[in-house]
């Protein structure tokens, strides 16, 4: 047990020593926590520049609090049938809009917010999304109150960056966590069930060990020029993603990017909800050399194996197959069709097709996909539906 301690106590040291020993380097000085001198491209060896000034490592980390936690929020639902849940949330503008998670006040009869300052008001919902569980609540107090916290850019994070929580952890309001870019491109499950009872899929997270707990939901994820990148949305546990409410700290910790929040937020002030371009095809991301050799394709090949086709959808209109021949691994069916391309660019994996079409496609455009269908490559063009 001593061993286990020292080990631990070890790893927080060398932690700190190297928080220590960092220097903050950005490409907006008008925002950045401390004064950042210039590397060029050699210097950087190409690595994400925002880390923390030697001299100020605390001082910067305590500037970005005081910046943005004044933009972020408690919340309390109230549910038809007595139950009380509690979330976290940020303020998006000036006019009284919140963005927060879908899971946080779905079912919600009342919804209480309360402001870093002591001021506290009843919401509204606004808006919601399913799939990617997001939220906008209104609330109705003077503009001093409000905070609006800036947004970045979540395609341009490394994994390994520095990023920081701030949230409302089992009722500790105000708690700010740090942690790193573990991971991006991973999925979850959409909140969405499909027509056959299995639910869609909500790609591109990121994934981060900075400590998320009940009521971080809805909560932002911040790089250390205090912008969102992310908003918070569930954690690892027990051999599954469970939304953060229901489990604790593992370590895993997954949050929207917030370059879906961008394109979705507006519909959802606007329109009260957001269409997502349907394909109507399930896949599986990372299957084994074996696996993809027992389907019949070189086990080097990169792209998106058709599982399953849904009847009548967009896919099956436009005559893509899926694997109906058995092999000796449960669920996976040979002779269905490989994806290698979206309107002209590789794809490599069920992430990145799913991205795409949420990045830059809508119900109603057409897709050309290059398949790889007994050995020979040709183009499928595909009218998207939307996801009901």
């Amino acid at each position: 047990m001593l061993k286990r301690q020292n080990i631990v106590f070890t790893v927080i040291i060398i932690f700190a020593l190297f928080l220590g020993a960092c220097t903050t380097v950005t490409t907006q000085p008008n925002t950045e926590p401390t004064q950042a001198r210039s590397l060029d491209q050699e210097e950087q060896n190409n690595l994400p520049a925002q880390v923390i000034e030697y001299s100020g490592g605390e001082d910067a980390l305590v500037d970005i609090y005081q910046r943005v936690n004044p933009g972020i929020v408690s919340v309390i639902v109230y549910t038809a049938d007595g139950n009380v849940g509690q979330g976290s949330g940020f303020v998006y503008d000036l006019e009284g809009h919140i963005i927060n998670n879908y899971h946080v006040v779905e079912d919600a009869q009342e919804i209480e917010v309360t402001f870093p300052e002591g001021t506290r008001a009843r919401a509204t919902v606004i808006g919601e999304d399913v799939d990617s569980d997001i939220a906008v609540i209104f609330v109705d107090v003077d503009q001093n109150v409000l905070h609006p916290l800036a947004l970045g850019n979540s395609s341009d994070l490394e994994v390994g960056q520095f990023v920081i929580a701030i949230g409302n952890p089992y009722g500790y309001s105000g708690t700010m966590t740090t942690g790193i870019i573990s991971a991006r491109g991973r999925i979850l499950d959409s909140l969405r069930s499909t027509q056959t009872g299995s639910n869609y899929a909500a790609g591109d997270l990121l994934q981060t060990d900075a400590a998320i707990n009940p009521g971080n939901s809805g909560g932002p994820l911040l790089d250390l020029n205090g912008n969102v990148i992310g908003i918070n949305r569930a954690i690892y546990a027990d051999s599954s993603s469970v939304l953060v409410g229901s489990a604790s700290y593992s370590g895993i910790g997954f949050a929207i990017p917030i370059d879906i929040v961008k394109k979705v937020v507006p519909f959802l002030i606007t329109d009260g909800s957001y269409d997502y371009p349907f394909l109507g095809i399930s896949s599986q991301d990372g299957l084994t050399m074996k696996e993809v050799e027992a389907m019949g394709f070189d086990p080097s090949i990169q792209g998106v194996y058709v599982l399953g086709v849904t009847s009548g959808g967009p896919a099956a209109r436009a005559g893509l197959k899926a694997g109906t021949r058995s092999t000796e691994y449960e669920g996976l069916y040979a002779g269905g069709d490989m994806i290698l391309a979206l309107d002209g660019n590789p794809v490599e994996n069920f992430n990145g097709l799913l991205t795409y079409l949420f990045m830059n496609k809508a119900p109603g455009d057409q897709i050309t996909l290059t398949i790889l269908r007994n050995g020979t490559e040709k183009d499928v063009v595909v009218t998207l539906g939307t996801r009901r």
